[in-house]
This record gives structure tokens, C-alpha cells and sequence, in this order.
């Protein structure tokens, strides 16, 4: 049994294109946003790659979609600060938020960016060694989108008007800000600074083995530092792949799929000790079986389900259909019209 009804219902797509090809990808995933509302999504939110055949530019491409859409909420899960200047980036979100109704939900993280030691040159020349990329970048980019001073200079200049703070300014966009975290002490942080949680199927093993146990954790943490308390808006993300209306062939790609990735879910991978969840692949029936026995699932009302890397466009067609017609109703979400 379900602890409480899901309340919003949203997915994630990483937006994968061919690089001989890249517009193609880009207008599947503009697409797969626009069925997810015409199906009733609350949301939708986009991975951010770099250096990949994956969307590089999610605000770019959110942008796209807030001209596309009318309703449906949309979020980056997660932008990678260590590879943003957080006064541009504040601009860009700020921008789109405006564009969009006040629909933008950004989620972030913090880190060393990738593979650092190979792009370093590109991205930092000059400023390598001195970037900060802990949550002080975080905490910049907060300030900055709530409309604290960005320069120490403002008033007019020739025909020129010029602000000390940043421009367009969205108020309530700080509010809807969220932090990427997978280990306590990122989810208390989150919790201290008061954003919103992104919890998703990958965590660090810490002191335990038991994924379900380690997310449960995170979320309790997260909550017991939080000045909203249980009320503080925590989105869990896994791999949900309901197979009620897909063709046989469709049902054997998923369930190889989701068995080349079982491997790394039996235990914590690499140094880090990254741990996995396992992809959810079967009938909706199935699937509500299978989180009610979650109990991390049970301590959330709102789902951002992450769709496969490398399917097709029609294989996002049908997944999506049967989240939104038989797996959400069935976990007690009704659509948004």
C-alpha cells in the first residue's frame, strides 16, 4: 500500500541526438515534453551532459519548451555548477522563468566538473587552481537569483540604464531551486540552506549496502534540517519502465536493458562507493507493488521518473502513455489539465 497518493507526476529524459544530426534529438525531446503535458506530466526536466551527445544546454532547450507548452513545469536535473559562471547562469534562468509563466524549476549540483584534468584548459585557462566549485557556488547563484547586488554600480549612463541587480528578476524562481544531493551530508546541507531535494537513483553508500535504507535516510535528513520541515518538497527520480501497452519486441528490449544494468546495483561502485537502484520494468500492477515496498517511495508525494538513455522516440511515446493513463492513476495521481 501506498503511505499518501502521489500528488505530481514528472519525468526525465536526457535528450540524446546524433551528432552528424544534432536537431533531430533536440525536436524528439521538445516533443516528448509536449505529449507529457498533453498527457497531464506536472513536470518535466532534462539531464545536462557536457561533452557528450546528450543536451548540453538544458536552459537552452527549456527555453524551446516554455514556447512549446503552456502549463507543464520544467526543470534541469541537475545543472552542474562547477562548469557555470552562477551571475550568467542566473541571467539564463531568470530569463527563461520569465519566458516560461514562472514554470522553471532549476536543480543543481557541486563538484569538480568532469573529467576536469582533461578540459581544465578549456574551461578555466587561467583559473583552475583558484575555482571554488563547493557549495559557496551554490550559495552565489542563490543570492544572486534573489536579487542581491551583483555590482556596486547602478543608475544611468548616456541613453543607458543600468541595474546592480540581475536582470530580468523572477520573483519566486529562488523558491523553486533544487539541490541534487546523494549523501547525507549534501541532503543536510539542502536542508539547511532551504531548497528543495532531488533524490534519484543513484546514492552514496556510506554505511549500508540497502539502497531503499540509504534514500530513506537522505530524505529524514534532509527534512530534519529543513525549515519547512516534513513539508520541505522532496522529487525522487528512478528508472520506470511500465510495459502494459508495448509490443513484444519492446518488452524484450527493456527487460535487457534493465538486466545489463542489474550488475551495478549489487553493490557500491568505485571509490565514491556509488550505489544504484534497480530499473522498475514491468506492468503497472507490478511496478505499484514494487514501490510500495520502497520506503523511500512512501515518504514522498512527487516523482520525476527517469526515462532510459538509448530508446527510441515511439519507445518514449508508449512509456510515457502508460505512466500517465495506468501507473500514475494507480499510484492515486490524477492528471493536470
Amino acid at each position: 500500500m501506498v503511505v499518501e497518493p502521489l500528488r505530481r507526476l514528472g519525468f526525465l529524459t536526457i535528450g540524446l541526438f546524433d551528432g552528424a544530426d544534432p536537431r533531430a534529438g533536440h525536436e524528439s525531446t521538445l516533443r516528448i515534453i509536449e505529449l507529457g503535458e498533453r498527457l497531464g506530466f506536472d513536470s518535466a526536466w532534462v539531464r545536462h551532459r557536457h561533452l557528450q551527445y546528450g543536451i548540453s544546454s538544458p536552459v537552452a532547450v527549456l527555453a524551446a519548451a516554455s514556447q512549446r507548452t503552456s502549463r507543464i513545469d520544467l526543470g534541469t536535473a541537475v545543472i552542474p555548477l562547477g562548469w557555470e559562471n552562477p551571475l550568467r547562469l542566473a541571467e539564463d534562468l531568470a530569463t527563461v522563468d520569465v519566458l516560461s509563466g514562472g514554470r522553471l524549476n532549476p536543480g543543481v549540483s557541486v563538484g569538480p566538473p568532469g573529467h576536469f584534468a582533461a578540459v581544465r584548459d578549456a574551461l578555466y585557462p587561467d583559473t583552475a587552481d583558484q575555482e571554488d566549485f563547493g557549495y559557496p557556488r551554490v550559495r552565489r547563484l542563490l543570492d544572486l537569483v534573489r536579487g542581491e547586488p551583483a555590482s556596486d554600480f547602478s543608475g544611468t549612463e548616456g541613453f543607458e540604464s543600468f541595474s546592480d541587480r540581475v536582470q530580468p528578476h523572477s520573483p519566486g524562481l529562488a523558491s523553486r531551486i533544487w539541490y541534487g544531493g546523494g549523501s547525507l551530508g549534501s541532503a543536510r546541507w539542502a536542508g539547511e540552506t532551504g531548497l528543495n531535494l532531488l533524490t534519484s537513483n543513484v546514492v552514496k553508500a556510506e554505511d549500508s549496502a540497502d539502497f531503499d535504507r540509504i534514500q530513506l535516510r537522505l530524505i529524514r535528513e534532509f527534512r530534519a534540517h529543513h525549515p519547512d520541515g516534513d513539508k520541505a518538497r522532496v522529487s525522487q527520480g528512478l528508472v520506470v519502465i511500465p510495459t502494459d501497452s508495448a509490443t513484444p519486441e519492446q518488452r524484450a528490449k527493456y527487460l535487457a536493458y534493465a538486466e545489463s544494468r542489474t550488475p551495478r546495483t549489487n553493490s557500491p561502485q568505485g571509490p565514491a562507493r556509488m550505489l544504484f537502484a534497480r530499473d522498475l520494468v514491468g506492468s503497472s500492477a507490478e511496478i505499484v507493488d514494487r514501490l510500495a515496498a520502497n520506503t523511500a517511495f512512501g515518504e514522498v508525494s512527487e516523482v520525476a521518473f527517469a526515462l532510459p538513455f538509448t530508446f527510441d522516440h515511439d519507445d518514449y511515446v508508449q512509456i510515457l502513455t502508460d505512466i500517465a493513463t495506468r501507473l500514475g492513476p494507480a499510484l492515486g495521481w490524477r492528471p493536470t489539465t
